[in-house]
């Protein structure tokens, strides 16, 4: 397994010329399906005069540069680890409070989903909820925001909340500007909807870096997050007025005292993490009654085999040997029809017995909760904070979804294969 600060020059592009023909030829084609991706992309793009390229070309020459510092320097790899610290020093509180609740649980060497995953959400709303009682939040979101829009020339919010993704997770993401996301139109909640598709969670960090190399781990966050801008402003162009582009602070007369707000914030987060169980319960179980009801059928197969064979094609985009291309395709079968940690832990048992190269742009796409049950995840979320009318735009566009998060990682897999072979 590599460490994140083990210098990638040996496996970087810039030595390519040491390479057979062939090799050259996988590198050409791993190029050739960036850009089919994005074609893709823009074919189902309802509003393609209104896509706006000058941003995206910003972002597409950002995201090179990011994955260059992070694969290619000691440096990169120091600055995600401060980051994913932080991060993980607040789950760690969090972890601490449910122990106090469940301490036989918490002691266990391997935590359910439940308690790893979702109840952590009730902290980490109220953490940074607490950060905007007091104006730091609204801060950054103006601040940060101003920075990655200056770059981008995407509105503020949106830039914001791709670098929030980047360690919170759709659902914890979104609760904490949820707030800001009450004022918008609904063309603008569907771009946030989308861009939820392709973010992880800190508090499962720690368990795909049980099972697949840091690096690409750490590489495959912030691609994912520019990534899914890109691709929310192809998918989902808005319009954002000056006037509209500006962080919402409510009025005093609005802010109720220190402990209602946080006791509120508590109640909300237990809220979304009763939705959420509700959807990934049943989604996966619609998963595997539709294997059952799949295998009547033909003996053997399931909607993961089907995937692995739709998604083939693509495989072999990103620059992989026909046999490679196969096993990539099941992965991302598996990762679609269940989600990342079955496919991950499949991965794991071959990372001794494939390339680099694939061994990097595998994990690269399974780093993302891009899968059925997130569209579920990602509606109860909506419905918890919205009412039922604004939910509703997530439910009309679940098409957008579930394209978008599985372009998002096939884009963020080419990116880094082109760097490692």
């Amino acid at each position: 397994m590599l460490s994140l600060s083990e210098p990638m020059k040996n496996k970087s592009f810039f030595i390519f010329k040491k390479h057979s023909g062939v090799g050259i030829m996988y590198f050409l084609i791993n190029i050739l399906g960036i850009f089919i991706v994005m074609s893709v992309i823009y074919f189902c793009s309802p509003r393609k005069k209104s896509v706006k390229w000058r941003p995206i070309l910003s972002l597409f020459i950002v995201e090179l540069l990011v994955t260059w510092f992070m694969l290619g320097t000691k440096i990169g790899g120091w600055a995600i680890n401060l980051i994913a610290s932080f991060f993980s020093w607040l789950i760690a509180c969090a972890s601490d409070g449910i122990a106090f609740a469940f301490p036989s649980v918490m002691g266990n060497e391997t935590v359910d989903f439940f308690f790893s995953a979702l109840l952590p959400i009730i902290f980490v709303v109220t953490f940074f909820d607490i950060l905007a009682y007091f104006g730091i939040l609204t801060w950054m979101i103006d601040k940060i925001g101003w920075v990655i829009s200056k770059v981008s020339r995407l509105p503020k919010l949106e830039s914001f909340f791709s670098i929030q993704m980047m360690f919170l997770g759709n659902t914890e993401a979104l609760a904490v500007i949820r707030g800001q996301l009450a004022v918008l139109k609904d063309n603008r909640l569907l771009t946030f909807g989308i861009m939820s598709m392709s973010s992880i969670s800190g508090s499962i960090l720690g368990s795909y870096l049980t099972m697949v190399p840091a690096t690409y781990v750490f590489t495959a966050i912030p691609l994912n997050c520019l990534n899914a801008l890109i691709l929310a402003s192809i998918l989902n162009p808005v319009e954002v007025t000056k006037d509209e582009d500006i962080i919402y602070v409510p009025p005093k007369e609005e802010k109720k005292d220190f402990f209602s707000t946080i006791s509120n914030s508590m109640m909300v987060g237990m809220n979304m993490v009763i939705v959420i169980l509700a959807m990934v319960i049943g989604y996966v179980a619609l998963t595997s009654c539709l294997n059952g009801i799949l295998g009547l059928i033909v003996d053997g197969l399931t909607i993961q085999k089907i995937f692995s064979y739709i998604f083939s094609p693509f495989a072999f985009l990103l620059g992989l040997a026909p046999g490679d291309a196969m096993y990539v395709a099941q992965l991302m079968g598996m990762k679609l029809a269940t989600n990342e940690f079955v496919a991950m832990m499949d991965l794991k048992t071959q990372l001794d017995a494939i390339s680099p190269h694939t061994a990097a742009v595998a994990t690269t796409f399974l780093t993302s909760f891009a899968n059925f049950s997130t569209i579920g995840m990602i509606y109860g979320t909506y419905n918890s904070l919205f009412n039922g009318e604004k939910s509703a735009i997530i439910g009309r566009n679940v098409w957008k979804l579930l394209v978008s998060g599985i372009a998002v990682s096939l884009l963020s897999a080419g990116i880094v294969g082109l760097f490692v072979w």
